[in-house]
This record gives C-alpha cells, sequence and structure tokens, in this order.
C-alpha cells in the first residue's frame, strides 16, 4: 500500500564514519533509479559490482547494489539498496543522486511502516525493529527477536482467535431463540469466558515483563542514611558510581545509573538518606528521595542492622518510614551483617527480608537472585519477548472487556450484551497487532524510528 505512489530513499547505516555505508530505496521507481546510478539492469537478490554515477555521469562511489523485487522483500515494494563506503559526503552524494531521479527523503520509519502497511509485518513485529535497534541489554535483543519473529503476535492471535470463537457460539444462541437448548445457560459460555479471561491475564503478565525487557525497571535505594545504598548501587553496578564515606548524608542529590543484572536493564537511582534535618540543601535532597520512590517500579528499602535499627514488618510500615507512597515491588536489605552474625540469604514474612554484606559481598549473589525472580527473569528463556505499555494496556482492556462479558452473562442472561462485551475484547486484542489502529497511533509510533527503518 502506497497511495501517494512516491519512492522514498534513506541513509540506512548510523551518521559518522565507517567501512560502509548503505542508501536504501523504496517504491515503484526504486529499480529504475538503481539501475540508472549503477549503469546496468538488476537481477533480483544479487549483489552487482558497480561504478555508482549520478544523472550527469559523474562517479559517486565504487560498490554493491543489491535488489529486491516486491512484494518479497522487507516493505513489499520494490526496494534497492546501495552499499558503498561509509563516509557522511559519500553517503550525502548517492543520497542527492537519488533525489535527483525522483526519490524523495523518507520520514523516520517510513520504511517499515510500509512493510506494515503492505503486510510484511504486524504492528507488534515493526515496533519489534525499533526495540531491537535500542535493545539496552542481551536479553532485551533476544526479546525484541522473538517479538519481530512473531513470537507475541501468535499469542495476541490465538486470543483472537478463541474470542471469535466464543463470539460466533454467542450470536449463534441469538439467531436461534427457538432451540430446545438454552445455549447461554448450559454453562459452556460461562466456563469459556472463565477460561479466555485467565488467557488474557497469563499474556498480560508475560506482556508485563516484556515491558521491563524493553524499557528496565527502575528501582530506588532507599533508608536512613549511612544504611548502604551508594555502596549496594556500587555494587550492581561493578564500579565506583557514587560516593561513599562513614559521614552520615554524603549523599545530597538523586543519582542514576543505568546496569545490565544478567540480562535485565535497570535504573537504580541512589537517593539521599531519610531523616529530618535542618541542614536546607540536605532537605531538599529528602524531598527528591521521596518524589522518586513514588514513581519507581521497585524499592529497595536498606535496613543498618549493626545500628540496631528495627526492620518494619509491614508496607504500611515501610511507606511511614519514607514518608511516600511505595511501589508495588519492595525488598528488605539487612546490610552490615558481618558485623551482626546474621546468615546471608534470603527470607520470607509480610515483607521478603535478603540479609548481605555489602563490605565482604556476602549474601549478594541471594540478592541478585531475588531481584531477578521478582521480576519473572529467575530463568529467562528463549521465549521471552518484548512488549510495550500501550500493549498492556490493551490487555488490561481486552481482560476487563472478559469480565463483563462474564458479569453480565451472570446477572441477565442478554446474549447481545455479551456479545458487544466480546466483541470489545476482540478489537482491544487487535489493536496489539494493527487489526484496528487509528491513524495518528501509527504515526505516533513509527515517528519514534530512525530515518532509514
Amino acid at each position: 500500500m502506497n497511495p501517494d505512489g512516491d519512492t522514498i530513499a534513506a541513509v540506512a547505516t548510523p551518521p559518522g564514519r565507517g567501512g560502509i555505508g548503505v542508501v536504501r530505496l523504496s517504491g515503484p521507481d526504486a529499480l529504475d533509479i538503481g539501475s540508472r546510478l549503477a549503469g546496468r539492469s538488476l537481477r533480483p537478490r544479487y549483489a552487482h559490482h558497480c561504478l555508482l554515477r549520478d544523472r550527469d555521469g559523474e562517479l559517486l562511489d565504487d560498490g554493491l547494489v543489491i535488489a529486491f523485487h516486491g512484494p518479497a522483500s522487507f516493505t513489499g515494494e520494490d526496494v534497492v539498496e546501495l552499499q558503498g563506503h561509509g563516509g557522511p559526503v559519500v553517503l550525502d552524494r548517492v543520497l542527492r543522486a537519488c533525489l535527483q531521479l525522483g526519490a524523495r527523503v523518507a520520514r523516520p520509519g517510513e520504511f517499515s511502516e510500509r512493510a506494515f502497511l503492505n503486510d510484511r509485518l504486524d504492528l507488534a513485529q515493526a515496533e519489534a525493529i525499533a526495540d531491537l535497534i535500542d535493545s539496552a541489554s542481551d536479553a532485551a535483543a533476544r526479546g525484541a527477536l522473538q517479538t519481530l519473529r512473531g513470537a507475541f503476535s501468535g499469542r495476541i492471535h490465538e486470543l483472537m482467535d478463541a474470542v471469535t470463537a466464543l463470539r460466533v457460539y454467542v450470536e449463534a444462541s441469538l439467531d436461534f431463540p427457538d432451540e430446545d437448548v438454552d445455549f447461554l445457560a448450559d454453562g459452556d459460555v460461562a466456563g469459556r469466558l472463565d477460561e479466555l479471561h485467565g488467557r488474557v491475564d497469563e499474556v498480560r503478565r508475560e506482556a508485563g515483563r516484556g515491558v521491563l525487557l524493553t524499557h528496565g525497571l527502575s528501582m530506588v535505594l532507599a533508608g536512613a542514611p549511612n544504611a548502604g545504598k551508594s555502596s549496594l548501587l556500587n555494587a550492581l553496578a561493578h564500579r565506583d558510581r557514587a560516593i561513599v564515606t562513614e559521614v552520615p548524608g554524603t549523599t545530597r542529590d538523586v543519582l542514576r545509573e543505568s546496569v545490565d543484572l544478567d540480562g535485565i536493564p535497570l535504573h537504580l537511582i541512589d537517593t539521599a538518606g531519610l531523616r529530618d534535618t535542618r541542614d536546607l540543601i540536605e532537605a531538599e535532597g529528602v524531598r527528591r528521595a521521596r518524589a522518586e520512590i513514588g514513581s519507581a517500579d521497585c524499592l529497595l528499602f536498606l535496613v543498618d542492622a549493626a545500628a540496631g535499627e528495627a526492620s518494619p514488618r509491614s508496607r504500611e510500615e515501610v511507606a511511614a518510614r519514607v514518608g511516600a507512597a511505595i511501589p508495588e515491588r519492595v525488598v528488605l536489605v539487612h546490610n552490615k551483617i558481618d558485623l551482626t552474625g546474621e546468615p546471608a540469604g534470603v527470607s520470607g514474612g509480610a515483607l521478603t527480608r535478603v540479609a548481605v554484606s555489602l563490605k565482604t559481598g556476602d549474601g549478594m549473589g541471594a540478592l541478585v537472585a531475588h531481584l531477578k525472580e521478582l521480576v519473572g527473569y529467575a530463568d529467562a528463556g528463549q521465549n521471552q519477548y518484548t512488549a510495550r505499555a500501550r500493549h498492556l494496556d490493551a490487555l488490561e482492556r481486552a481482560g476487563q472487556a472478559l469480565w463483563d462479558a462474564a458479569s453480565t452473562l451472570e446477572a441477565t442472561g442478554a446474549g447481545d450484551l455479551v456479545a458487544e462485551d466480546l466483541r470489545r475484547g476482540h478489537d482491544a486484542l487487535g489493536e496489539i497487532v494493527g487489526a484496528l489502529s487509528a491513524d495518528d497511533l501509527l504515526g505516533e509510533i513509527f515517528s519514534s524510528f530512525c530515518i532509514g527503518k
């Protein structure tokens, strides 16, 4: 699908100097433009070694030209890749030659957008291209590749097919009201709704872990002064990122560090020690710490075990100590067990507690393992895929629609209302893969891509 009939061109390799640079063309005139630059006809999927010349015959570069005939190409259109030397001046000259011959400069993400519009990719797969390019960890790259290959989309299409089958069943009962069997009252619909809601919830949890792979987990380190927050940041970052002293109140401002925790991208946030103070600078640091806690994905609350500091016994007590709303994920970290003799490791209760010594390293392996388990990556397999916040929103709306359908069925038995709830659930799932997507959503998604994609 290319309603304008345009042929687009862009430099597909990053800015700067390199051994190889690529200019990509896509559209109805791509083969003609590529042939004129190469000075020869182009066989599909064959690397032609050519001298590239502009329309006036001026030599531009010495490189390779590869043509991909549509629809068997990335975009579904005729595509040509001009592979030459990776200097910015050389690539700019080749791109300008393409424009002189009738192409226009591609918008950000326009190649991927055309692949979506021509059914070469669904929307979740197209987004995975950008996620793969922007991967901040090895696990994120593997997950994005799984999404690009259709792992996430396959799960969504399975759910859509199941909802469709149930819609057919419910609507058939409306079309044949005089049958002896009451399809809606025989319990099968209620059972299928319950089973389907469970499947949507399972995919939603998987997608939640996929969002963490894509964007990372923001984790705030909080606690009283000298509890070991900066030492923990340095230990997880494997370098001296934060200043550590025995002077309380050393950390005055928020300190951020992004780390790769065995494939999980973490955004660590070290904060000022939480205490009442008359020092205006330290007080501002405490205020900022509380603001970070309220917006974090996870809170590591450090307790100075050697100072006799009592451990919080509930989430409410943690919230009272930090003076702010706390995230769903909270872990108590008991530090300085080298001075107390407390055994290292994880213990349960109302709040999970991990005993460590940041001085000796005892218990750090248990802490890392618990953090991975906390976010669902104790054993991240090859089938893990990436996801985005909009996918979670759509899955939540789909789950709510199925819940509404079950409630409507139980309360009224009205098949037409149940069918409408099922339609809403199906439409919400369709938004994920692009079966139903507004133009402004597509524009927002693809505008975040790099130019050559």
